[in-house]
């Protein structure tokens, strides 16, 4: 949960009222956030400062101007505001090749802004906010804002060769182009992260007014030229993405809060964007549609309110709803809300105003006794079963790299793994598809222990699986390693057999065979497939030197893996 300071002195005022520290936490605690914190300002001792935890969906609320405007609602102390679009003046181009980095981009203006210190803080602060929380850090949006004074539209969407771009970087003095200014910040704490984002595109996306001034390199950092002050009026704000929808979400929440201080409240002038194909322009700031029924929020709130009253309560909470004819709610959405998805979002916020600490706590009625899935109690049993034989359990991560799910282990990849489109380091490319990477990993990093080393796993696999809707399927499997200075095979082929007593399966066609294997994962001579009702369901030997060198293991070792489900 995102976590907004916030000065209770400023919040007091846009609320119109004021609290103790006591009443403040318990108002959170019914509007669903949380206090953390009550401190105090470095600088100015006496300035009180609360620590707000918010929901991770509530994109309105990472500011004051919105926890003030939602909370002064939600006591019925004033209406919520009415957002005003005018007629575009401003047009931002957006170019073809701009379609191989960040192909979308929505704007839009605040005019006649009164920026103070405060508020203009709170300004910044939402956008490293939106940054980290719905930009995914600016992966997915980024937000550039800019003194439109400073510059001359049209605007033009560019991308274009690193050297070809130059500007003077935000607070620097040098101008620079884009190759040096990667270089110039990768001892950046804060900028450096993002600069791999773009960093191997052939084009850096780029923004110009008509004088070739630089408005910003997203998702990187903006130009010196157009840098907000607090003596700024005019404010250009430009979003590129490879999201549209989440760029407009972005763009409405940033223009709905601080559009309170324009000198035409809550009033913002719109941008047409001209792509090479289409027109459009942005924001709309229009109110979504959504019917809500009234008898599913009485049923799922367990309350027994009229349909007047639940207009009442989604007032409370920023949503103006009427009747239908058949007593049914329709609701209308305001752009600060994006977070309401569907008709249980209704439903929950109706539980919000009611006041959760009022609903009446009811027996069910309807009685059910859990019982865990069959599979899990298999799963179960197998455990218990392994560990009295000797054997320490692991759990081992599920993701692993590519070259360890098959290299390492002398497969050949027939593309059954699920592979990571964008993994964050070279050890979490694929999802395992055998149990036996993490067994051997485990015995890697525990060559101090005492020998014999026993070590088993009864876990998931996952396999890709086209004939499903998912495309994959999990598989609860079974696996087993015997470490010692000798293999031990005689200790995993014991092992092999009592499990089998276990699961009441005799030995024989009509219940588990032994078969030679020429699984390249163990010795050849000494490995096995392992056959239940003519199906092989899995295999064991003497893991393979070549294998135990890749996983950097000094000492013999003997492994079984096995598919539990066909035993269910």
């Amino acid at each position: 949960m995102p976590t907004v300071n916030v000065d209770c002195e400023t919040l007091y005022h846009q609320m119109g009222k004021t609290f103790t520290d006591q009443q403040f936490e318990d108002l959170c605690f019914d509007f669903g956030i949380e206090l953390e914190e009550v401190t105090f300002d470095e600088v100015i001792k006496t300035k009180k400062i609360y620590k707000i935890d918010i929901p991770a969906n509530r994109y309105d609320m990472l500011c004051v101007e919105g926890i003030s405007r939602a909370l002064k609602t939600y006591l019925e102390l004033g209406q919520p505001p009415i957002y005003k679009t005018t007629l575009p003046v401003l047009e931002m181009i957006v170019e073809p090749e701009t379609s191989l980095v960040r192909p979308f981009v929505v704007c839009a203006v605040l005019r006649n802004v009164q920026f103070n210190e405060q508020n203009y803080n709170s300004f910044i602060d939402l956008q490293e906010k939106l940054h980290n929380n719905l930009c995914r850090k600016r992966t997915l949006v980024a937000i550039g804002t800019h003194d439109l004074d400073t510059l001359k539209p049209p605007f033009r969407y560019r991308a274009l060769e690193p050297k070809s771009i130059q500007f003077v970087p935000l607070n620097q003095t040098k101008s620079m182009n884009a190759e040096e200014l990667m270089t110039f910040y990768e001892s950046d704490r804060k900028l450096s992260k993002f600069l791999d984002i773009i960093r191997s595109k052939p084009v850096y996306p780029v923004i110009y007014d008509s004088n070739q001034n630089v408005l910003s390199l997203p998702p990187i950092i903006n130009s010196d030229h157009s840098k907000i002050k607090l003596t700024t009026k005019n404010v250009f704000i430009e979003c590129t993405a490879t999201d549209k929808h989440k760029a407009q979400t972005v763009l409405q929440t940033m223009v709905t809060m601080f559009s309170q201080y324009c000198k035409e409240q809550f009033t913002v002038e719109q941008v047409k964007i001209t792509y090479p194909d289409s027109q459009t322009v942005t924001p709309t700031l229009e109110d979504r549609q959504m019917n809500a029924r009234t008898e599913y929020i009485n049923t799922a709130v367990g309350i027994q309110e009229t349909p007047e009253s639940l207009v009442r309560l989604l007032q409370k909470m920023s949503l103006k709803a009427s009747l239908t004819p058949e007593k049914d709610l329709l609701v209308k959405i305001p752009p600060t809300r994006s977070d309401i998805l569907h008709e249980c979002d209704i439903m929950e916020d109706c539980a919000i105003a009611y006041n959760f600490n009022k609903i009446i706590e009811t027996v069910p009625k309807a009685y059910t006794i859990a019982v865990p899935l069959p599979i899990n109690k298999l799963g179960d049993s197998m455990r218990k079963e392994i560990a009295l034989a000797g054997y320490t359990e692991v759990l081992a991560f599920t993701l692993c790299s590519k070259d360890e799910n098959f290299a390492f282990l002398n497969k050949k990849d027939n593309k059954e793994a699920v592979v990571l489109a964008n993994p964050k380091t070279i050890e979490y490319q694929v999802v395992r598809t055998s149990l036996m990477p993490g067994i051997l990993k485990t015995v890697s990093s525990n060559k101090a222990m005492p020998l014999p080393l026993k070590v088993f796993e009864v876990s998931d696999i996952v396999l890709r699986d086209e004939s499903l809707e998912r495309r994959a399927r999990n598989q609860r499997n079974v696996c087993c390693l015997y470490s010692n200075k000798t293999a031990g095979f005689e200790h995993i082929h014991g092992l092999v057999d009592r499990l089998m007593m276990m699961l009441s399966v005799p030995r024989g066609e009509n219940g588990y065979v032994i078969k030679p294997s020429e699984d390249d994962l163990f010795f050849p001579g000494r490995r096995a497939d392992l056959i239940y009702k003519g199906n092989k369901v899995g295999h064991f030997g003497i893991v393979h030197p070549l294998v135990l060198e890749k996983f950097d293991i000094s000492v013999p070792c003997s492994a079984l893996e096995f598919n539990l489900e066909p035993f269910l």
